[in-house]
């Protein structure tokens, strides 16, 4: 097997709270290490928040830090080839282009998943876009503080029109054609 198949990488999910980053995540993870036997760690920003980065709010300073941290992990993982799900909505370009330099353009796999604000909100279980909209909520993503889309990821899912499988099927296509994962 060619040499950087056994390196680490790291996929990198960006979108709007309830796009279906965790989902996909979840997905790719039963995938890659249950079926696959490969070493990999997911990163869910939910997940994150509650240990890695207690204590910070959600002003623009503590979520780039809460993103350069997950960044600075999956640098780490990767170097010593774990595959590293990092799914968390890190809405600044700025910072997601800062982790890609992190963990080494070669190995970071930027993953739009594109949802609607309407799709978000229908998807919406808590009520937390409801709660931005009534002014309940301030800086929340996508509703009056800003999300910025990726100019060029390496992959684009639609999870409005496509189901789970078909979003993972495109993300996997792209990390064999690449060469970081053996071709299934």
């Amino acid at each position: 097997m060619d040499k950087a198949l056994h390196q680490g990488f790291t996929i990198w999910f960006t979108g709007l709270s309830g796009a279906g980053k965790s989902t996909i995540s979840d997905y790719l993870y039963d995938e890659l290490h249950n079926r696959r036997g490969l070493a990999v760690e997911v990163w869910d920003g939910d997940v994150v928040r509650t240990h890695l980065s207690k204590g910070l709010g959600f002003s623009k300073e503590d979520r780039d830090i809460n993103i350069r941290r997950i960044g600075f992990v999956c640098a780490k993982l990767t170097k010593y080839g774990v595959i590293n799900i990092a799914a968390a909505i890190s809405p600044y370009r700025e910072v997601r282009d800062e982790v890609r330099q992190m963990v080494g353009p070669d190995r970071f796999v930027e993953v739009f998943v594109d949802a609607s604000l309407d799709t978000v909100m229908a998807r919406d279980v808590k009520g937390l876009y409801q709660k931005a909209l009534r002014g309940e909520i301030k800086g929340f993503t996508g509703v009056d503080d800003p999300y910025e889309a990726p100019l060029s990821p390496e992959v684009v899912v639609d999870t409005a029109n496509e189901t789970v499988a078909e979003s993972a099927g495109k993300i996997l296509a792209y990390c064999e054609n690449a060469g970081l994962l053996p071709k299934a």
